[in-house]
């Protein structure tokens, strides 16, 4: 095993950090990683937030449902999928960008900007940095829009708190790798394997919690999903021109 995978093998999402700053040369490595990331048609549908200002990170914490460690880490990065700039070389030679009228939009921003996002974490890690990723940001997104001053086709994605740990929590455990990779056609978890995950997870919360929570996967993960994660997100995406109407 080597050392990226070991790196990789290492994740786990950081929630207390010291007020230590990240040198310039670590961060630069962080996004040139992003940067390398595999993209589709070589469109670089990904642009990169850098969040350092006090201010601006107590507001994103505010607005992402009040997720302190964004302000206490010292860099937050907001990804977004980003089709501003193709809209550009479009409009350079003549023909409309009607991709963003698409689902199609929506996916190849998505994988394009996790991609990016999972280069960055993995960089971060393997300098000894902490790291969690934010969804929040898509709490309020036209809030954040605007105060990032984000143009149009240009929409965020999730966040990324990098900082130095003060913690190190116990992993949460995955499922098997039988659930998750299927050979050659997709098999379904079984009512055991859901069972014993359920079982896994529910005495891993219970132990970091000292018994307050006992709550299952299923549990939380149906609490959750039982209605639309963040709302505000469909209305945001067509104020910023992705319509999806194709």
């Amino acid at each position: 095993m080597n050392k990226t995978i070991k790196t990789l093998l290492d994740h786990r999402s950081i929630r207390k950090y010291s007020s230590k700053k990240i040198e310039d040369k670590e961060l630069e490595y962080i996004l040139k990683s992003a940067q390398a990331a595999a993209n589709s048609i070589n469109g670089q549908s990904v642009s990169i937030i850098v969040v350092k200002d006090v201010d601006r990170k107590n507001k994103l914490a505010e607005l992402a449902g009040n997720q302190g460690y964004i302000s206490e880490a010292p860099v937050f990065l907001v990804f977004c999928m980003d089709f501003n700039r193709t809209n550009k070389a479009s409009e350079k030679v003549g023909v409309k960008q009607a991709a963003v009228d698409s689902q199609e939009a929506n996916i190849v921003g998505g994988i394009d900007t996790g991609l990016a996002m999972g280069n960055a974490i993995t960089a971060a890690e393997s300098l000894g940095l902490g790291t969690v990723c934010i969804g929040g940001v898509r709490r309020n997104p036209e809030e954040v829009i605007e105060l990032l001053e984000l143009p149009k086709y240009v929409f965020p994605l999730a966040g990324l708190v990098i900082g130095h740990a003060e913690e190190k929590p116990e992993q949460k455990q995955r499922f098997p790798m039988e659930v998750v990779v299927s050979q050659e056609t997709y098999k379904e978890i079984t009512d055991d394997q859901l069972e014993e995950y359920d079982r896994l997870i529910s005495n891993y919360l219970s132990e970091r919690t000292g018994g307050k929570d006992k709550s299952s996967w299923s549990e939380r993960v149906s609490g959750v999903y039982q209605h639309v994660y963040f709302p505000k997100v469909k209305e945001a995406l067509e104020k910023q021109g992705f319509t999806s109407e194709k």
